[in-house]
């Protein structure tokens, strides 16, 4: 018998009332019926449990422990029912997705439907959209970071040495290092590093925080 591609499940449910009911175990009999009809094998699951579809994917906890796992292995495929689990806001999915093909993975519905695909004009379109969305916000996060600059060595006539992290840097960080009101976890301190420096917050080198920078940041006032 012909050895199956690993791949990975994600499921999500937009309200809490949903988490005891059958949405999850639907989700999941229907995402592995497809696997193994597809020649896939499911060999991990992340769930996003009471999250809204049009939530942000950084805000997602199941959606972000399944960007570290395919950062550590090789799983290059992802399986969700369909394109509303996956996200209902249009830019959340884009976003979503090109997130995932920049790590060289290809999402799949359960219906067969390539959510990566390149061949369809209009999702084409909306993914450059997402993009151009992704890139702005990059483009006026590095600009307020700027701003705060300018404005601390104007009001302290600091030029030179090592100056301390701007405010913005440090409420961004402990933002991302809250524990979800959902699932009490927190993100790692490697992914804080890694979120911070995708909206262009890096450390004084120019390279992303370490773990024992951003720990560093997170005792600040």
């Amino acid at each position: 018998m012909p050895k199956r591609e690993p791949c990975f499940a994600y499921l999500r449910t937009s309200s809490a009332a949903n988490i005891d009911g059958d949405s999850p175990t639907r989700q999941s009999a229907t995402i592995t019926a497809f696997a193994k009809s597809a020649g896939l094998e499911v060999t991990a699951c992340f769930y996003d449990a009471a999250v809204s579809g049009a939530d942000a994917i950084e805000d997602r906890p199941g959606f972000n422990a399944l960007l570290t796992a395919i950062e550590s292995n090789g799983v290059r495929t992802m399986v969700c029912e369909d394109a509303s689990r996956f996200a209902r806001s249009v830019i959340a999915q884009e976003l979503g997705v090109l997130a995932l093909i920049k790590r060289g993975v290809k999402v799949f519905t359960a219906s067969g439907e390539d959510l990566t695909a390149t061949d369809d004009p209009a999702r084409v379109m909306m993914r450059q959209v997402a993009g151009s969305f992704a890139e702005y916000e990059r483009t006026r996060l590095v600009a307020k970071l700027k701003a705060a600059r300018d404005r601390k060595r104007a009001e302290t006539g600091r030029c030179e040495g090592r100056k301390p992290p701007p405010p913005e840097l440090v409420k961004e960080a402990k933002r991302l290092r809250r524990r979800s009101p959902r699932t009490g976890k927190r993100r790692s301190l490697r992914t804080v590093a890694r979120e911070l420096a995708a909206v262009g917050f890096n450390s004084p080198t120019g390279k992303p925080y370490s773990a024992e920078g951003i720990k560093q940041l997170l005792t600040r006032q």
